[in-house]
Order: structure tokens, then sequence, then C-alpha cells
């Protein structure tokens, strides 16, 4: 749990303080004790973090090491540390991997990359970006993830893109759709366009456009739906993004 990197941080003082202030972090933050328990130096400090470790379960410790990654200060040394997370979770057979910074039920490489890829998206993306984080951020809970409101998120993605790609702030999905469709800037296959026209309809409730016996009307919705709508929605903004590249159309924001 110690890094120096001496070309990077400059100074031994100021890399202690920096590793301080992340202990102090973990110690009244995460485990919500008082920072007057907290033990000083290096060697007491991961005295302290491995006697939690080892008596604690799965999603305890699964919760520790997702903290970590979304408060480390240093980015490099954090994208390190997910990646040796991930190996080792894969190593050992589990059924969680990061994606992002959020340890999630999903365990397929391209799947992970096709979230990711949305994830790093530029600002003028931000809405896309904002609802696959929330959609990922739901489905991720580990205890009592809320798959509904997840579906909701990842289908509300695709009709944010749309609507950058129509510049149009007051479309929805169908309607944005139909206009990328009739002025031509972007070629979608009518099945694909088809196939996401009819996932907005079912994924529309009460805070939506139209109500009936939709997807969001289903009491049952589990793991598979939200992770395929999820990875769907990513792999098809990721689609959409690339033919924005391919057309040179100018993206602004909204």
């Amino acid at each position: 749990m110690v890094y120096y990197d001496s070309k990077r941080i400059g100074s031994e003082r100021h890399y202690s303080e920096s590793f301080m202030m992340f202990a102090k972090k973990i110690w009244v933050d995460f485990f919500k004790n008082q920072l007057d328990s907290l033990s000083s130096g290096y060697q007491g400090f991961y005295k302290q973090i491995k006697s939690y470790y080892d008596k604690a379960n799965w999603l305890e410790v699964y919760d520790l090491i997702e903290f970590i990654a979304q408060n480390h200060p240093y980015e490099d040394l954090n994208k390190i540390f997910i990646e040796l997370c991930n190996k080792y979770l894969k190593r050992e057979l589990s059924a969680y991997r990061f994606v992002g910074n959020l340890i999630t039920p999903i365990t397929n490489e391209q799947e992970i990359a096709e979230i990711e890829e949305v994830l790093k998206y530029n600002e003028i993306f931000r809405p896309v970006k904002r609802h696959i984080k929330t959609a990922l951020d739901l489905f991720s809970i580990r205890e009592s993830p809320d798959y509904k409101n997840s579906i909701k998120e990842s289908i509300s993605a695709v009709e944010a893109i749309c609507k950058l790609i129509t510049q149009n702030k007051k479309a929805t999905l169908g309607d944005a759709l139909k206009i990328i469709e009739r002025e031509g800037k972007i070629e979608l296959h009518p099945a694909l366009k088809s196939a996401f026209v009819k996932l907005y309809g079912y994924t529309s409730n009460a805070d939506g456009i139209r109500h009936g016996s939709g997807l969001m009307d289903d009491p049952n919705l589990d793991f598979e739906d939200a992770k395929f709508m999820l990875v769907s929605c990513s792999s098809f903004i990721n689609y959409l993004k690339e033919k924005i590249n391919k057309a040179k159309i100018k993206i602004q924001k909204l």
C-alpha cells in the first residue's frame, strides 16, 4: 500500500503528507473511526488495515478495495492498483471485476471494454457518460442492486448521444433517430434503429413519454436484463461515436 515515485512526487515529505491524508480518509470516511485512534506511521496503519482485511467477509473486502480505487490521490498508481486487482480477481475465478473504479458483476473483457470506452469520452459527451456511470453505479450495488433504474439510465445514455448528434435538447430517442435518418449524416441500419426505438418504448415509465405494459412494469427485472441493457447501450453509443467521427460531425454542448 506504500508507493513512492521520487520523480513525480518530488520529496519524501510531500509523499508522507499525501499518504497520511489518504490514510485519514480511509480511517474516518470508510471505517467511521475517530481520527485520534489512527496509528501514526506507515507500519502502524498497515497493521490496522491488514487486521481488518483478514477478518472481513468478501463484501467488506470489495467495499474496501473499491473505496481505495475511488480515493487514491495518484491516478497512475490507482490504474496499476485496479489492473492488479482485476488480475487476481480473474485468477481466483471471482464473479466480479473493476469497471472504471467500480467493482461490478461483469467479467467479460469485451463487455468491460465497451463500458469503459464510454466512461473515457471527453467533456462534450458528459451527459452520456453521466447516464452510463449512474447505470453502472445502480447495477453494481452489491447488497441491493437497482436493476430497474439501471436499465432506465442505460437507455437514457443512448438518448443523450442522439440529442447531441441532432443538437436537439428536447428530442426523445425515437424523434432523434428519425432526424438522424432523415438528415442522412449517419447511416443507421433500419433494423438497428427499430430495435432501439422499441427498447426506448419498453423502458418508458411514468417519468417518460408513454405508459403501458412495457419492460419497466415487469416486477421480475433481473441481473441479466440490466447487464444486457448496460452492455448493449454502451456498444451502441460507441458505434454512434465512431459514426460521428467518420462523418466528421461537429458535436457541441447542449
